[in-house]
């Protein structure tokens, strides 16, 4: 499974995505709305997991 993790916190990121690798997802990143939704097309995610709160473009917006 395709999972994207979007949020503007590193350690966040980076712990969420340590615990989906080791069930054995695949992990893509994205620091704000703006990077995830340029990443969308290309990744083709199965799931994404989005923060709520972020600056330039929110959860909700994205």
């Amino acid at each position: 499974m395709k999972v994207m993790v979007v949020d503007d916190s590193n350690t966040i990121r980076r712990t969420v995505e340590t615990i989906l690798s080791k069930v054995g997802c695949e992990v893509v990143t994205a620091v704000d709305g703006y990077d995830a939704l340029a990443k969308i097309a290309a990744t083709r995610p199965d799931l994404i997991l989005i923060d709520i709160m972020m600056p330039r473009l929110d959860g909700y917006q994205t």
